[in-house]
């Protein structure tokens, strides 16, 4: 345990030197330099900013913690993120670049009205405070608690221990989010990025290699033999194509090129935490390589966020120590396969996860603040200096309140991926139908967005309250089809407000994008070359898990 505690430790204090000494000059008096690195990020410090920031431990533990319950079809999440990067590269990150703006709440404002603006900036927040960040939270909690058992280590409760933890968590990077900014954010997003490419892939290696130990003893090749026993054994877990009338959290397969891609374009294409990596871009084409570069590295990402879910249901069956509950798999087989000597190392990359998206989270959400509330409604008259202090002083407040909710998704016994990525969508949908709605429609009329926002939050709202079932069965109707029901009427909704609003007031003239000339909107010239590849490659990913492939069907519902 000492070396496990020394060597997390000076990983972690390694990241922190590191960031600290990269930021050091840095001028955070301005807007700029603070919430976006003074517009100066590289395309491959973006790319790990962008998957480190989307990749947290709710992510490790709620989607392998699915796929140990239902199958690979939960790895849609990350296959589906790659053309969602490409949309992000060739449409989105030109059209953002081209305003100059620093949220997307701004954006809105510029499409509509500031009211509008208010609106969007408020829900968002809400979102994250309430939701997004306390997942986080709670999810890094839950892993080290059982890497470090930290209850027995302290004698408390579980719960206790989470509450302890949800508070370090919290206070360690509110630091980075708050005093360092985003390119401190950025920095240590990239070196915990290759920390985490290494310490993640790991586990897949030396779970299939406990695999075959337990299976075929001490002769062979392990991993190989765990690999065997693996597909021989459990090839319908390996299947990621699931049956129409499935329920989270699995992903029906009419819904993967669908619903989850209308969530993956909210998630790439409009997350403030997300895009602001790519406003700080110091220029379209290093904005393009990111996106993309991000793109190919969410297409493996299934190695370690979604086979080591089953290779765990796998070892668990043979050991006869199968756990109760899906948020629990992955941290198991983490204390089971990973060697003492490296687990501190591991751990700290976990921490850098974490950290990685809670200060990303909680950075958006002081920018939003700042830039759409403060600046805007509060102090109209406000300095940047004093937008920055404001921004800081907000951000403690926020971490506060994350800190006290945290604890409390401990309560919701339905999976951390699940809850989370069902409830974003009530505010998520909207600011997409709104941003690419307003790129669409060059008509609309002012109060469009929130018109949408209020249909959208009655109708999903509902849906998610009646939780009504599959005709003639007792499953939950996925939350994808709704999505994947909403956008498009939310899309003929915005249509039908365009043509009346252009019909009752020809005087009107078609809305035009501004260009504010802020960084060279010269593209990368290989961005086409490469959206291609990434194609293939998410092609070649889904047909090797399915049963043209090495899954089998192992399912009775019709598809």
């Amino acid at each position: 345990m000492i070396w496990t505690i020394g060597s997390f430790v000076l990983f972690t204090v390694l990241v922190a030197v590191i960031s600290g000494i990269a930021t050091k000059d840095d001028k955070q008096d301005s807007a700029d330099g603070y919430f976006l690195a003074g517009r100066g990020l590289p395309g491959f410090v973006i790319a790990g900013s962008l998957l480190l920031t989307n990749l947290s431990a709710e992510q490790l533990v709620g989607t392998n913690g699915q796929t140990w319950l239902v199958g690979m079809s939960p790895m849609a999440f990350e296959i589906v993120a790659a053309p969602c990067c490409i949309v992000l590269a060739l449409y989105a990150a030109p059209k953002y670049l081209k305003s100059g703006i620093t949220t997307i709440p701004q954006l809105i404002g510029l499409r509509y009205d500031r009211s509008t603006k208010l609106v969007f900036s408020i829900a968002y927040i809400v979102l994250y405070l309430v939701v997004q960040i306390p997942v986080i939270l709670y999810s890094g909690s839950l892993v080290f608690e059982n890497i470090f058992h930290v209850s027995d280590m302290l004698g408390i409760t579980q719960f206790q221990s989470i509450i302890l933890l949800c508070i370090v968590i919290s206070v360690v990077g509110s630091l980075y989010a708050i005093v360092g900014g985003l390119k401190a954010v950025a920095v240590s997003d990239t070196v915990n990025g290759v920390g985490l490419l290494i310490g993640g892939f790991m586990i897949p290696f030396l779970a299939l290699s406990k695999l075959g130990n337990l299976s075929a003893g001490e002769s062979g090749v392990h991993i190989l033999k765990g690999w065997q026993y693996l597909v021989e054994n459990y090839s319908d877990m390996l299947n990621s194509i699931a049956p129409l009338q499935s329920s989270a959290p699995s992903v029906p397969w009419l819904t993967v090129f669908t619903g989850l891609i209308f969530l993956g374009l909210q998630s790439w294409c409009t997350h403030q935490s997300f895009i602001q990596r790519v406003l700080a871009a110091k220029d379209l084409k290093e904005a393009q390589k990111g996106a993309l570069y991000c793109a190919f590295l969410k297409i493996i990402g299934f190695m370690y966020l979604a086979l080591p879910g089953i290779i765990a249901f796998a070892i668990f069956e043979i050991q006869n120590n199968q756990v109760d509950m899906m948020d629990a798999a992955y941290p198991q087989l983490i204390a089971e396969v990973v060697p003492t000597p490296i687990m501190g190392f591991f751990a700290a990359v976990m921490f850098g996860a974490i950290l990685s998206s809670f200060n990303s989270v909680l950075n958006s959400v002081n920018t939003m603040f700042s830039m759409d509330i403060y600046k805007e409604f509060i102090r109209p008259d406000a300095t940047e200096i004093q937008c920055v202090s404001a921004g800081k002083k907000a951000g403690w407040i926020f971490a506060v309140c994350t800190t006290i909710i945290g604890p409390m998704v401990y309560f919701f016994p339905s999976g951390l991926k699940t809850f989370l990525d069902s409830l974003v969508m009530l505010i998520a949908l909207p600011v997409l139908t709104a941003v690419f709605g307003g790129f669409f429609f060059k008509y609309l009329p002012k109060y469009a967005a929130k018109v949408i926002m209020v249909i959208h939050i009655i109708c999903y709202g509902s849906f998610l309250l009646i939780a009504p079932n599959y005709p003639g069965t007792t499953d939950s109707i996925h939350y994808l089809y709704a999505v994947l029901v909403l956008l498009p009427v939310e899309l003929l909704i915005m249509f039908l407000m365009n043509r009346r609003n252009k019909a009752n007031h020809p005087e009107l003239t078609a809305w035009e994008q501004k260009a504010a000339n802020v960084v060279d909107m010269t593209p990368w010239k290989h961005r086409k070359l490469c959206a291609i590849l990434i194609i293939i490659c998410c092609v070649a990913v889904y047909a090797f898990f399915s049963p043209i492939g090495i899954g089998t069907w192992a399912y009775t519902q019709p598809f």
